[in-house]
């Protein structure tokens, strides 16, 4: 077994600002609290996609889920600000979406 370790120096930091862009919702019939998935494109680099968007169970809101397979996961955040800007994006664009759709909480009970 071959074990890999990258030092800090030889990390290059592009910036500390993470740019969120083509946030996409497509809602789905409700399921167990799940509305929808969302997908998004982060620093013009690198696209995300099938990020399940639930509505909490026992309080106002909805939180965001990341794909997994069995025990792995595909991807997620790895600090609290990647994971803020992710969730602030896609809840942006999920009331953005539910403002310009007349009923649309009452017919999917969001």
């Amino acid at each position: 077994m071959i074990k890999i370790t990258e030092t800090e120096s030889s990390r290059t930091k592009i910036n500390n600002k993470i740019f969120i862009s083509e946030v996409q919702i497509e809602c789905i019939k409700p399921n167990n609290g799940m509305i929808g998935f969302a997908s998004l494109v982060i620093n013009d680099s690198i696209f995300l996609s099938s990020i399940a968007v639930h509505k909490k169970l026992n309080a106002e809101g909805y939180r965001v889920t990341y794909p997994s397979k069995g025990q792995f996961k595909i991807f997620h955040p790895i600090n609290q600000e990647t994971s803020q800007a992710i969730e602030e994006a896609i809840f942006e664009k999920l009331n953005d979406v539910k403002s310009k759709v007349r009923g649309y909480e009452k017919e999917i009970q969001l």
